[in-house]
């Protein structure tokens, strides 16, 4: 893992990047790799893949950390992500691979309302998805929104979004 997170820094070429993305990842659906990667500092160098202008190397990074984010350690620090991630999804082709992986990783990050503030400003985005996207799209989106709709200091925001 350590290699992997040293060469995802070392490198400029994006199927490199891309391969160690998806091996990281996959890596992460073990717990203990999952602190592994935390503590190797892999978070971050994932997290610094993001602004990848690569789609597919994005993706792949989305992916990481979305499984990185069954963790709650894991959450504490991904969440400076968060709106990243929002912006990534705002901008993504509609119904894109990126935009999908952008709005699993806001699942799991807003299964507590702990980050719930940081996705205020996507709402507007989310709605228009709900009504834009493909039924794919469209599950992705009402996962994110069902999560933020169960905190209740999130209902004004929900019923004021413009569209």
């Amino acid at each position: 893992l350590q290699k992997l997170i040293h060469l995802l820094q070392a490198t400029d070429d994006p199927l490199i990047q891309e391969q160690a993305l998806i091996t990281l990842s996959n890596s992460a659906a073990f717990s203990v790799n999952q602190d592994i990667i935390r503590n190797l500092d892999g978070l971050s160098v994932i997290g610094g893949m993001l602004s990848n202008c690569v789609p597919k190397v994005k993706e792949k990074a989305l992916n990481a950390l979305n499984n990185l984010s069954m963790n709650i350690k894991n959450q504490e620090e991904i969440q400076v992500f968060i709106t990243q991630v929002c912006r990534t999804v705002e901008s993504a082709p509609l119904n894109s691979d990126v935009q999908l992986a952008g709005l699993r990783l806001l699942t799991n990050m807003s299964v507590t309302s702990d980050y719930h503030q940081q996705m205020i400003n996507s709402i507007p985005c989310f709605l228009h998805l709900l009504s834009e996207g493909t039924e794919r799209t469209q599950i992705q989106v009402l996962k994110v929104l069902v999560n933020l709709s169960a905190n209740p200091a999130m209902t004004r925001h929900l019923l004021r979004a413009q569209v």
